[in-house]
C-alpha cells in the first residue's frame, strides 16, 4: 500500500498515515508531556512527517508542545494547525469568528505558539456562520500572499463551500471525520475533492478509540474524558454500536492483526490520496497504526463490511 502521497494543489509529501495531536494536550483523560514529545520523536523515527494540531487545543498549549517537541526538526516536519475556535484564558468556549482581523492574529499567535516563520497547512477549523467563504478564504490567501502560511485547507464543510472556496484560492486539504462509523463525507465530498485535487484528511479514524475495541463501557473512560459527554457514547449507544467493532474483529482475527490495523486499512483503500491522521500519545499504539500499510483488504473484505456494518451509527457526532 502506498504510505505517501502529495497533498493537493502542493508541492509537499505527506505520510498516508499522519498523527493528530489534539489529545496530547485536552479532551481524552490524563496526558504526560515527555510521553507526548518522546511520541512525536518515534514517529518522525517511523516515517510520519504530517502532524495536526489547532490553536484551540489545550487553548495554544498543544500547539507550544509542538514546538518544543520539533525545533531543530522541521525539515523532517509537515505541520497543519487550525483557526476559528475561540477558546478563553481559563480554556472557556467564546465561539467561532471568521473575521478577517481575528484570522490574521490567530496565524500570528500560532506562529509564536510553534516557533516557525511560515505554517505548512492552515485549515479553517468550523465555518463562522455570520462569514461568507469567500471573505475567510480570501484573509486566509492574504496569508499565503506574506508566506506566513504555505496552503490553505478547510475542516467540516459542504461540497457547495469548497467549490465557493477553491475559486478564491486553491485549497490543498479537507479535513472531516471519516471512518466505519462516520461515512458522510462520501455522499459528496470525496467527489469534489476528487475533481479539484485536494487531499482529504479522515480525522477520528478509530472512532475515537472505539473501533480498536479498548472501550466497552463507559466505566473505561477517565472523569473529564470528552467520549463521555458524546452522544455515541451513551450508554444504549456503546450497546448498538459495539456491532462495528464485532465485524472489523471478525476480519481483523482471521488475518491475525488488529482491530484498529483493519479500520486504518479501510480507510486508506478507498483511494491513493486520501491521509488519515489518527492520535494517540503512546508509541506502542503509533507502531500498530503504522502497521496498517501491511494490511492487504480483499474484495470479500469489503463485501462482508459492505454486507454487515451497520448503515447508521447510534447517537450523533457531536
Amino acid at each position: 500500500m502506498k504510505e505517501t502521497t502529495i497533498l493537493g494543489n502542493s508541492t509537499l509529501h505527506v505520510s498516508r498515515l499522519g498523527l493528530g495531536c489534539m489529545g496530547m494536550s485536552e479532551f481524552y483523560g490524563s496526558f504526560d508531556e515527555t510521553e507526548s514529545i518522546n511520541t512525536l520523536h518515534k514517529a518522525i523515527d517511523l516515517g510520519v512527517n504530517f502532524f495536526d494540531t489547532a490553536d484551540m487545543y489545550g487553548s495554544g498549549a498543544n500547539e507550544k508542545l509542538i514546538g518544543k517537541a520539533f525545533k531543530n526538526k522541521w525539515e523532517k516536519v509537515v505541520l497543519a494547525t487550525k483557526f476559528a475556535v475561540m477558546r478563553g484564558a481559563k480554556g472557556e468556549w467564546l465561539g467561532l469568528n471568521g473575521q478577517p482581523e481575528y484570522i490574521k492574529k490567530a496565524c500570528e499567535q500560532s506562529l509564536s505558539n510553534l516557533g516557525v516563520e511560515a505554517i505548512d497547512l492552515y485549515y479553517m477549523h468550523r465555518q463562522a456562520p455570520d462569514v461568507e467563504i469567500e471573505v475567510i478564504v480570501g484573509a486566509m490567501s492574504d496569508l499565503v500572499k506574506q508566506g506566513k502560511v504555505k496552503y490553505l485547507g478547510l475542516s467540516e464543510v459542504s461540497a457547495e463551500t469548497i467549490r465557493r472556496a477553491h475559486k478564491v484560492h486553491p485549497i490543498s486539504a479537507i479535513q472531516s471525520e471519516y471512518s466505519l462509523w462516520s461515512r458522510e463525507p462520501e455522499q459528496e465530498v470525496f467527489a469534489v475533492c476528487k475533481e479539484l485535487g485536494i487531499t482529504f484528511v479522515a480525522y477520528s479514524p478509530l472512532g475515537r478509540g472505539f473501533l480498536t475495541g479498548a472501550y466497552k463501557s463507559r466505566e473505561d473512560f477517565e472523569a473529564g474524558d470528552f467520549r463521555l459527554n458524546n452522544p455515541r457514547f451513551t450508554e444504549e449507544a456503546f450497546k448498538e454500536n459495539i456491532k462495528f467493532v464485532e465485524v472489523i474483529d471478525q476480519i481483523a482475527q482471521e488475518k491475525g492483526v488488529t482491530k484498529a490495523q483493519i479500520a486504518l486499512a479501510w480507510i486508506l483503500s478507498q483511494n491513493d490520496e486520501i491521509t488519515a491522521i489518527p492520535g494517540t500519545r503512546k508509541i506502542h499504539r503509533l507502531e500498530e497504526n503504522l502497521g496498517a500499510y501491511n494490511v492487504n483488504l480483499t474484495q470479500t473484505d469489503f463485501d462482508v463490511i459492505g454486507a454487515s456494518i451497520p448503515k447508521i451509527t447510534v447517537g450523533n457526532r457531536y
